[in-house]
């Protein structure tokens, strides 16, 4: 069964960084693409972050690249999104998703795996 655990979430000072962490289980890692996507308040999911387990290769967002970081933890089965000089734009809902197969994907509905979400919210 595969289950995916979303942590790290919080309340932080714009300018600030947060951890998100993805705990993965019942994945077959070496063929699954891992991604982060948000939810603004009254907006719609947004795509974030991916990496693809076996590779390491990720790929961003525009309105997050060169601040948010996305890494695996071979040894925790876990994957990391390090956001660092956080805006209140960054605030909503993050979410954890897989996909099965290593092609890159920027659409939700194309994730087969669901976390439930954790909350990041930055004060202005």
């Amino acid at each position: 069964q595969v289950q995916l655990v979303e942590s790290g979430g919080g309340l932080v000072q714009a300018g600030g960084s947060l951890t998100l962490s993805c705990a993965t289980s019942g994945l077959t890692f070496s063929s699954y693409l891992i991604g982060w996507f948000r939810q603004p308040p009254g907006k719609e999911r947004e795509f974030v972050a991916s990496i693809i387990w076996g590779t390491g290769n990720s790929r961003y967002a525009d309105s997050v690249k060169g601040r948010f970081s996305i890494s695996r933890d071979n040894a925790k089965n876990t994957v990391i999104l390090q956001m660092n000089s956080l805006k209140p734009e960054d605030t909503g809902v993050y979410y954890c998703a897989a996909r099965r197969g290593v092609l890159f994907s920027t659409t939700g509905e194309r994730y087969d795996y669901w976390g439930q979400g954790t909350q990041v919210t930055v004060s202005s």
